[in-house]
């Protein structure tokens, strides 16, 4: 029985803090809270999706160049050090 106990009281102390999460220091925030309109998040996916294909293409760019302009930028500048 020692293990449904201890299971039982991990249950009542989860259960305790979810009873107290609008009361802390974020009670006003989550009650202030709304859902976002459609274009609220309409505009938040396009401004994610540009930052990750502008991420995207910046990380391919240098791959590109330093897999081209690497070697030669090697055997042409750094060979004699």
């Amino acid at each position: 029985m020692a293990f449904l106990d201890r299971a039982r009281r991990v249950q009542d102390e989860f259960d305790g803090r979810l009873r107290n999460v609008g009361h802390g220091k974020y009670g006003r925030i989550l009650r202030m809270a709304r859902r976002p309109t459609s274009e609220e998040y309409v505009k938040v996916l396009q401004v994610t999706w540009l930052g990750a294909i502008l991420i995207g293409l910046t990380g391919f760019a240098l791959y590109i160049f330093f897999s081209q302009a690497g070697p030669w930028l090697w055997s042409n500048y750094f060979a004699g050090l």
